[in-house]
């Protein structure tokens, strides 16, 4: 990285961690009000529903709630954990030490993996200091995984996660915008839905390296500076 990327990098900082107050609701309500009492009702022991399986296509949101899942145990005083196909075997036994579990993409865990997450279904079921919210990409009965992790997946709460509508990501986009101090014209949420990626990471993504760019540039985000940018990646 060069001095001057690493001074950008410095100006940037990380994006915003996600959290239940950056998450663009729409039409999941019932099921991120449900996500953002759990830890409240975990740490005072009564939470009775303590197994939550959400599904949604890729960009519908479920890898964020998990982490906002996360980011509310913490500020309650308990131990999270996400885990992902990326993480250590290890990771996915269970701890007594933790109380809430989210796991990510389970279709995509191993059969080693899948069988830990059975196991704690399991352990989480009998221990009412504990709740495990799991995410993948098909309802209960149509997940390519174990049979009996299948079961499990329908055990408790189920949740659709709804992706957003076209106006629903502008409005997303804007949100996220003023998160970073950075002004948009109407305009340049509805070019960057209308035209390119669809989904809200890459829109996201798209919206960081706008940010980026105006930066480098010490130029106001204007749709003329973002059609000179897409112009420049192809190149």
């Amino acid at each position: 990285m060069s001095p001057r990327q690493k001074q950008l990098s410095l100006e940037l900082g990380s994006p915003p961690p996600s959290t239940f107050e950056n998450f663009f609701v729409a039409a999941n309500r019932e099921s991120v009000q449900r996500l953002r009492e759990l830890p409240g009702l975990v740490a005072r022991e009564q939470a009775t529903d303590r197994l939550i399986y959400l599904w949604g296509e890729i960009g519908s949101g479920r890898t964020h709630l998990l982490h906002a899942v996360c980011d509310a145990a913490l500020h309650t005083g308990l131990n999270c954990r996400y885990l992902s196909p990326h993480h250590a075997l290890s990771d996915f036994m269970f701890d007594p030490s933790c109380q809430i579990y989210t796991v990510d993409d389970v279709e995509l865990l191993d059969e080693a993996r899948q069988i830990a997450v059975f196991s704690l279904y399991n352990e989480v079921r009998a221990h009412v200091r504990c709740a495990l919210v799991v995410a993948g990409g098909l309802a209960p009965r149509a997940m390519p995984v174990r049979e009996d992790l299948r079961t499990r997946l329908g055990w408790g709460l189920v949740y659709q996660v709804e992706s957003l509508s076209d106006e629903d990501k502008m409005a997303a986009l804007l949100q996220a915008a003023r998160e970073r101090g950075l002004q948009l014209s109407p305009e340049i949420p509805h070019w960057l839905v209308t035209r390119h990626y669809r989904d809200m990471p890459s829109l996201m993504a798209l919206l960081d390296a706008l940010d980026t760019y105006s930066l480098e540039r010490k130029r106001a985000v204007t749709l003329p500076l973002l059609r000179e940018m897409f112009a420049e990646f192809r190149e």
